[in-house]
């Protein structure tokens, strides 16, 4: 379905930018610790569709959590009570959202969440996407692919949904052979069938790849993360295509059945985190590294992930 367009006046855009900047900063993990502390009557309430509050838990990072500022003036504007947590976990958002704790969350690309899905016995849902991050193998001391030396030292994110892109890349660049029947999403250094070069690959929290980037040979990393210790990405030696991308754009993701049973939370939602203030916002940051995705088929890729 689609959302209703909120048009407002410069005056008010100019309002609700001078209310963003005095909001309040990141609760961070302390708010976390109190997820399990809250009542039982708040997912009752949400349930039935019969208020005006949302609850949102939003990843502590620009990318997320100043669109979801910008959401949260609109919404609030609009009659909303929000709620918003930001935190540095990437596991309990999806536990406090199939909960009931929360209504939604941002913070997972859709391939995690199918595997975080499969691994943890749930069933959270993407409801839009918000944007795509240009993804690619760096190095500090090579200038090409064809440079990179035997024994090299690559550094590869250590979770299961993003790990096989790193791998993927390197065995479209000639470096190693895959097992091309698996899915990008489940591939693992288990599936390389062959690797000439004798590549030692270290696993390392994602966030982490800007700081282990000068101490390895490469590194399979966000443009934005790299962009954040100057690393721009026209020093990339191979990039994804916007193709290969796709299964890795960031959502907004809720339990099932939440658009169909709220869908004025939904429709609420989707207005305030698509208007072209956070577009504008995400046109800004790192000079537009990153690209909304406000106009992908979130439903055609959701069906496609879960169907390898």
């Amino acid at each position: 379905m689609t959302a209703p367009t909120l048009r407002r006046s410069p005056a008010a855009a100019d309002t609700r930018l001078s209310r963003r900047r005095l909001l309040s900063g990141s609760l961070g993990m302390a708010a976390l610790a109190g997820v399990g502390s809250l009542t039982s009557g708040c997912g009752i309430a949400g349930a039935l569709g019969n208020d005006r509050t949302l609850r949102l838990i939003v990843t502590e990072s620009p990318p997320f959590q100043e669109p979801t500022k910008i959401a949260e003036e609109i919404l609030a504007a609009d009659g909303w009570d929000v709620t918003a947590t930001y935190v540095t976990d990437i596991i309990q958002p999806n536990h406090a959202v199939s909960n009931g704790e929360y209504d939604v969350n941002f913070f997972q690309n859709i391939s995690y969440l199918r595997q975080f899905n499969e691994d943890n016995d749930l069933d959270i849902e993407p409801l839009f996407f918000m944007f795509e991050q240009p993804s690619g193998i760096y190095s500090a001391v090579h200038d090409t692919l064809e440079d990179i030396p035997e024994r090299a030292r690559i550094a590869l994110p250590v979770d299961t949904a993003t790990n096989g892109r790193g791998i993927r890349l390197l065995a479209r660049g000639g470096l190693i052979e895959i097992d091309e029947s698996k899915h990008v999403a489940a591939l693992s250094v288990h599936d390389i069938t062959a690797n000439p070069l004798d590549l030692e690959f270290v696993e390392v929290d994602q966030q982490s790849v800007g700081q282990i980037y000068p101490d390895v040979d490469a590194v399979f990393g966000f443009a934005r993360l790299l962009a954040e210790v100057d690393v721009m990405p026209e020093e990339v030696l191979i990039m994804e295509s916007a193709d290969e991308a796709l299964p890795f754009a960031l959502a907004v993701c809720a339990r099932p059945g939440f658009a169909e049973e709220e869908p004025e939370k939904y429709e609420a939602l989707k207005s305030a985190y698509h208007d072209d203030e956070v577009a504008a916002w995400y046109g800004d940051y790192l000079d537009g590294i990153l690209t909304p995705a406000f106009d992908r088929d979130i439903h055609a890729a959701w069906e496609d992930v879960n169907s390898r």
